[in-house]
């Protein structure tokens, strides 16, 4: 019987599918620092961003034949490595690109409407000093008629994109391995056009961090900093910046300064350099949206990531 360690977690009806078809799953966790001596009773490793599959966890595990990654990167796994050893890696990168974008836009509607602050202030402060806390949040604006940048142009990008279309924004996109890709606009199935197709041409991060009034990340982590000081500079005043895509990608250091010097007007994040996040500024500046590394994190997303994981793994078994 083949053996599979869901060791965070793994949708309810992906389990059912692959135990109907004679795999055995155990979704208990197992600490980092536990796998390597206890991964050797297993033939399959399915993690999620929390488990990191080193050297020391493939080496500790002879059986190991198949690491899933249900997600979008695999930077938590040792791609080459494995391929040296002869494991294969599988992950489920088109499943969760709707639920992340949704959070982008949770985060830039929040910023814009100054929610992040009042959700703070009204639980303390929003009896006795409710039209202070009224004035401070009508200076919100709206995203219709902004440019949104996406830094990353692959299936979310372009999913961030397909909504700021429908919001009335203008979208430019930076992606060094594309040149141009197309959108598709879905409208209600009665709408006398359902569908319409828009061709985005990407062009230089340069020109996305200068013309946008906001900027999207959607880059895998793994690279270093990809937005730091010289970056953050090179974006308009009054700007916002979302990153929904990996910790370490931005620098947090000086996105704090650069908030706090008034350049940029806001943040959303979902993600951080170190997780749980170390740095307690991030997390109690008012002009900053967080969320808690969330973005798959959707009922929708989980079952279709489940369903396309359980699916790779009965092919790659039988």
């Amino acid at each position: 019987m083949i053996k599979i360690l869901a060791n965070d977690g793994i949708d309810a009806s992906a389990k059912i599918a692959l135990e109907a078809q004679g795999f055995s799953i155990d979704t208990n966790k197992v600490a980092q620092e536990d796998l390597p001596a206890k991964l050797n009773a297993y033939d399959v490793l399915l993690v999620r961003s929390a488990t990191k599959v080193t050297k020391e966890v493939m080496d500790a595990a002879p059986n190991l034949k198949l690491v899933g990654r249900a997600g979008v990167g695999l930077d938590n796994i040792d791609t080459a490595y494995a391929k040296e050893k002869g494991v294969a890696v599988v992950n489920t990168p088109a499943a969760s690109s709707t639920s992340v974008a949704e959070l982008v836009f949770a985060h830039m509607f929040s910023i814009c409407r100054l929610l992040q602050y009042t959700n703070r202030e009204m639980p303390v402060n929003g009896i006795e000093k409710f039209n202070d806390l009224k004035k401070t949040a009508s200076a919100g604006v709206e995203l219709k008629g902004k440019t949104l940048g996406l830094i990353g142009f692959g299936r979310i990008g372009r999913e961030a994109a397909r909504m700021a279309f429908g919001l009335g924004m203008n979208v430019i996109a930076f992606d060094p391995m594309i040149s141009e890709a197309e959108v598709e606009i879905t409208f209600h199935p009665d709408a006398q056009i359902p569908t319409i197709k828009k061709l985005i041409k990407t062009v230089s991060k340069e020109t996305v961090l200068q013309q946008a009034d906001f900027v999207s990340l959607h880059i895998p982590g793994g690279q270093g900093y990809v937005i730091a000081e010289t970056e953050l500079a090179m974006m308009k005043k009054g700007a916002g910046l979302i990153n929904c895509a990996r910790g370490g990608v931005v620098c947090e250091a000086d996105l704090i300064a650069s908030l706090n010097a008034g350049h940029l007007a806001y943040a959303g994040t979902d993600v951080f350099e170190k997780e749980p996040p170390v740095n307690g500024a991030i997390l109690n500046l008012n002009n900053v949206s967080l969320s808690p590394h969330i973005g798959a994190s959707t009922a929708e997303a989980q079952k279709r990531i489940g369903d396309e994981m359980a699916e790779q793994i009965i092919n790659f078994f039988k």
